[in-house]
């Protein structure tokens, strides 16, 4: 029971050296009046109170007897003084959850923000990701074969779990790769098959990777890991029926295909038949969208989804879901279709205005309510009058969304990366296999340093000197060196095995999204270059206030760790 609880047993007074300190107010008039406190108040001249007692007992201040106050005059009720002995509860600690912290890589201080765009595929809507791979690969087969691929492609075995962001194809090899922050290759795939280590160092080390010429096609958005789920899962049927294979002709096929199945509008069609089968709606939009606005944000849709698609799935996404905002366009002041995004940071297309199925020229400004479709970056913001480093853009494309608009413009950038639930639930898991990881690389490091004394003391004692001291010495060093080297290749071993279960833990083909080989990922060095902040939904914005101040962690070089 607490100590200072209701009818805990006192110390007796006896037993207390120390008087405690009481403090007593018979009555008060006005405060400010000359000898308006009575003399009846007073304070002991007696030591503090030791923390012993303190921690038994309750201070209670003394009351005058009925006796001792003064009859003749109504007095107020009498005043007790607050006690320093007596804390006040501590504070709450509030703590967001893990998969709904924004994650911040360089200082954004939403209070200079005016306008919050959006991105819409895979930012305001997100997709059931297994859902649309099975989807894109049933209308990339069906393509295929009408340019001439064999039938049997239509058994193809495939995974949809095998492909993650990041990835590289090697278009000349059939290969496909990841990287980390160097280029350095340290895992690939040649269909479904997993490249031994020394192919991969004979195909990757010896020359420079170039990921940005042709040879080479970077996988960075969710729509594209459809791409290679088909690519590798074709890859794998050819090489096992024989014959000779172009990997790079059949990529490009593989690309026509599912690009000619967006365009004809097949794959829009599908989606929007089956709405809740392919997008998981957020129940949290509306309302993350509402507080910006409601603390005078103004918002924004950019996307290149065209307007009948945009239309329909915003709507099925916000509508009628609050009676402040009767369309989903009540939400935002602006609203533009059909960017073609990256160009649109660079050149673009002059703006129009959609209505329904007719376009026309924008007048002098953007209204509010109005879709436009196409147009430019710097006509956007001279139409809109917008400051570009007061904009905020969150988008899911590394390439579209983030670089291009953080190399064209002087926008920040907050990057929706959805796979990151799971990334955080595997850290969280291997938390002991991290510890043991930092263990064994501490206990080698501390090994190599004692190898090196004993080699240094092994060439002080040259093999010419004869003399049984030496002789005995070298052989003594030997033996140390060989226990070292033994117990070295022991740690390895086992440093390798808690590693590969590390990744196993991330993904099953790759590890990590954004770790590779105790190092940064190709994919989450970008993320770490461009994104000023992600977050694993738009959503997870609604646990901050809209004024603020998100603080990069202190950023440590290895010299001084």
């Amino acid at each position: 029971m607490n100590s200072r609880s209701l009818g805990s047993p006192q110390t007796p007074a006896s037993a207390r050296p120390v008087r405690t300190e009481r403090a007593t107010l018979s009555h008060v008039t006005d405060p400010l009046a000359p000898g308006a406190i009575d003399s009846s108040l007073a304070i002991e001249d007696s030591p503090l109170p030791s923390p012993s007692d303190l921690a038994v007992s309750t201070v209670v201040p003394s009351v005058s007897p009925a006796s001792d106050r003064t009859p003749a005059t109504s007095l107020p009720e009498q005043l007790l003084l607050p006690l320093a002995t007596v804390t006040a509860p501590g504070p709450v600690m509030v703590r967001i959850d893990p998969n709904d912290r924004v994650f911040v890589n360089r200082d954004l201080n939403l209070a200079n923000i005016d306008w919050l765009g959006f991105d819409m595929d895979y930012t305001l809507a997100i997709y059931r990701q297994e859902a649309l791979d099975e989807l894109s690969v049933q209308l990339t087969v069906d393509r295929m074969l009408g340019r001439g691929y064999p039938r049997y492609l239509r058994q193809i075995r495939y995974d949809t779990r095998f492909p993650i962001r990041g990835l590289l194809v090697d278009k000349r090899f059939g290969n496909v790769l990841k990287m980390d922050r160097f280029k350095a290759v340290h895992k690939g795939y040649h269909g479904l098959a997993r490249i031994k280590p020394v192919e991969l160092h004979e195909l990757y080390f010896e020359k420079q990777v170039r990921p940005n010429t042709p040879r080479y096609h970077w996988i960075d958005t969710l729509f594209s890991l459809s791409e290679v789920t088909s690519y590798s899962a074709i890859v794998d049927a050819l090489d096992k029926h024989g014959g000779r294979v172009d990997y790079g002709t059949v990529f490009d096929d593989v690309r026509k295909s599912i690009d000619e199945a967006h365009r004809d509008g097949d794959f829009y069609a599908s989606v929007t038949r089956d709405l809740a089968h392919y997008v998981e709606r957020d129940a949290n939009l509306e309302a993350t969208l509402h507080k910006f606005r409601s603390a005078g944000k103004k918002l924004f849709l950019l996307t290149n989804s065209p307007w009948s698609y945009t239309d329909t799935m915003m709507s099925h996404l916000l509508d009628s879901r609050r009676k402040e905002y009767p369309t989903w366009r009540h939400y935002f002041d602006a609203v533009v279709v059909a960017a073609q995004k990256p160009g649109w940071f660079r050149e673009g297309r002059p703006l129009m205005e959609r209505d329904r199925d007719t376009l026309r020229d924008v007048g002098g400004r953007i209204e509010r309510g109005r879709s436009y479709e196409g147009g430019n970056l710097l006509e956007f913001e001279r139409l809109l009058g917008i400051r570009g480093s007061r904009v905020l853009y969150v988008g899911d494309h590394i390439y579209g969304d983030i670089l291009r608009s953080k190399k064209e413009s002087t926008w920040r950038t907050a990057m929706i990366i959805q796979e990151l639930g799971a990334e955080l639930t595997a850290h969280t898991s291997c938390a002991q296999r991290f510890a043991r990881l930092r263990e064994l690389e501490a206990s080698r490091s501390r090994l190599e340093d004692e190898l090196r004394f004993y080699q240094g003391r092994f060439r002080s004692h040259p093999k010419d000197q004869v003399d049984a001291t030496s002789s005995l010495e070298r052989a003594r060093i030997k033996r140390a060196m060989a226990a070292i080297r033994d117990e070295l290749r022991g740690i390895e071993r086992e440093h390798r095995g808690i590693a590969e279960a590390v990744d196993a833990t991330f993904h099953p083909y790759w590890g990590s999204l954004l770790k590779e080989a105790g190092d940064q990922s190709s994919f989450g060095v970008q993320v770490t270059t461009y994104a000023d902040v992600y977050m694993r939904s738009v959503s997870s914005l609604r646990h901050y206030s809209p004024l603020q101040h998100f603080r990069s962690p202190r950023d440590l070089m290895p010299h001084e760790l």
